[in-house]
């Protein structure tokens, strides 16, 4: 028994697999496989949330909309509850008819906006309205200390006074409800900069204000979500890089409206603890704070032809925004049923679903989906990426991946990219050039794929069944299979259509445990005939975990 063991090791090590060792069995479906096994349940604080609830697309969180005006009209004193709001072309309800809906919500506070804040607050505190913005609105300096100082008065009477800080139906709360829709963009920003607003001022502020807002939530603070960016467009350059993640540092969520352009900029995001490493690959430090299941990492899907984007292919904008969603560990969808393709695209709306909010360790999947896309945010741009950190690949980013990644491999696994599947300005030019799938090279002897499954997604004496899905293209001659540690599944043979598959193959009892070439668990190989293009490699646990 000792001696067969040291000999799957050895096969293992040297790539290869014992003869006969063929178990489990293969089905083929057209097109992407979003299925789930029946067990998958959505998780606890996650979900899709909009303006208003949907419940047909388990749309279940309704926005809680006011305005400043709306709730102080007459000055700092009480909360007025039976007055109406106008922002952004909407208009809100009083406060105390929205409150008394029983489902579940969100909230906005438009504060910043000449016209959503009451007429006495800049006359207090002696300010003028600074902008346009890009709808063309003016907004108050909320870094100014005593506009600060009037807000946070505000929030204390509406969430701590009123202890709707303490609702169960208040899942999260938009902050600080500055700039246009309430986001934290640096245009208005940058105005007042070129008006004579230093650094050092508006950086005295901001080391205070995320800690005020965590302080008078308290116990509540995971409620709260950081409406900005890493890297904002800013008057101050690299100065300001890093501010986002000084909110998340202060015990707040963070949201980015912004996933549809799913290949820009977003690679490098600290405050998701996202980094692209020096190989191109994206990692993600899941030990942050922001990522413990009690905060809010949010993100908007609805601009697909909408907000000013078209797209001729809103299904493939739909499922790659979908998929740096999850890449990024959201727990938390902004959606609208219909510029969201939802009835377009219920299966891959209900995978997303089920994938929100999940960990290594309970989700249902682990998937990669291989590619080169170009992040043009970083093309001329060093930012981080010198010394320890230099991006040798830059701007190209490899794969999209959570909790399984694709390694190059030597002598056989290094896939080049594939021009099966190429996609370019994608809803907008700053979107660059993507390449969907990995393709290998059996010319220059590259006749494998290796992938490395996450320990804490499947530990190292889990033997229970899997299923691997694998998107692949049908053309061509020749066929494939998965081998690991101690066995290899039945042949996927190629009909030579073209046309792009999904094949489920199910490994009844395969062993990953990280003993095969590089370090992975287990490999796509090809036999003898044309080269395979290969887009999305998806292991799904058949029982829960």
């Amino acid at each position: 028994m000792a001696v067969l063991s040291g000999l799957l090791v050895l096969f293992a090590l040297s790539g290869a697999v014992p003869a006969g060792a063929v178990t489990g069995s293969v089905r083929v479906r057209p097109g992407d496989d979003w299925t789930l096994p029946g067990w998958v349940r959505p998780s606890p604080n996650s979900g899709f949330f909009s303006e208003q609830a949907a419940p047909e697309y388990h749309v279940d969180l309704r926005g809680l909309d006011l305005t400043w005006r709306q709730l102080q009209p007459g000055g700092p004193g009480r909360l007025r509850d039976d007055t109406t709001g106008t922002a952004e072309d909407m208009t809100f309800r009083p406060l105390r008819e929205q409150l008394a809906q029983a489902r579940p919500f969100w909230m906005r506070v438009f504060a910043s906006g000449s016209s959503w804040a009451p007429g006495w607050v800049a006359d207090e505190c002696g300010v003028d309205p600074i902008g346009p913005d890009y709808e063309g609105r003016y907004h108050l300096p909320i870094w100014n200390e005593c506009v600060w100082g009037r807000l946070l008065g505000l929030y204390r009477r509406l969430f701590v006074e009123s202890g709707l800080r303490a609702d169960p139906r208040l899942r999260f709360v938009y902050v600080p409800g500055a700039f246009t829709w309430a986001e934290f963009d640096y245009d208005i920003v940058g105005a007042a900069a070129k008006r004579g607003l230093t650094f050092e001022a508006y950086r005295s502020w901001y080391a205070h204000a995320w800690r005020d807002l965590a302080a008078l939530f308290g116990p509540y603070r995971t409620k709260l979500v950081f409406t900005g960016e890493d890297y904002p467009w800013g008057p101050w350059g690299s100065r300001t890089d890093l501010f986002a993640r000084q909110a998340v540092d202060a015990g707040l969520g963070v949201r980015t409206g912004i996933t549809e352009e799913f290949d820009h900029h977003l690679g490098e995001a600290p405050s998701y603890g996202s980094r692209i490493e020096p190989d191109g690959h994206m990692t993600v430090d899941e030990s942050l704070p922001v990522h413990d299941g009690r905060h809010v990492v949010a993100t908007e899907n609805e601009c697909f032809n909408d907000c000013g984007y078209s797209t001729a292919d809103p299904y493939y904008a739909v499922r790659q925004a979908n998929l740096k969603a999850l890449q990024l560990r959201m727990n938390w969808v902004y959606v609208v049923p219909g510029p969201s393709y939802m009835k377009q695209y219920p299966a891959q709306w209900r995978w997303l679903r089920l994938s929100l909010g999940k960990t290594a360790s309970d989700s249902p999947d682990a998937w990669a989906a291989l590619r080169d896309a170009e992040d043009t945010y970083w093309k001329d741009a060093a930012g981080p990426f010198t010394g320890n950190r230099a991006w040798r690949t830059r701007p190209w980013v490899r794969n999209l991946e959570r909790w399984l990644v694709q390694r190059d491999v030597r002598p056989d696994g290094t896939p080049r990219r594939s021009t099966a599947d190429v996609h370019r300005n994608v809803l907008s030019e700053e979107n660059g050039t993507a390449y969907e799938g990995l393709r290998t090279d059996r010319a220059h002897g590259q006749t494998s794929m290796y992938f490395d499954v996450d320990e804490r997604f499947r530990a190292r004496r889990d033997r229970r069944p899997v299923d691997v899905k694998v998107t692949y293209r049908d053309a061509g001659r020749g066929a494939w299979w998965i081998e690991y540690e101690g066995g290899r599944s039945p042949h996927v043979r190629r009909s030579g259509d073209g046309a792009w598959k999904t094949a489920t193959v199910r490994l009844p009892r395969p062993v990953f445990a990280g003993r095969l070439r590089g370090g992975t668990d287990f490999r796509l190989v090809t036999g003898a005939g044309d080269d395979l293009d290969v887009r999305f490699v998806r292991v799904v646990r058949r029982t829960g975990p």
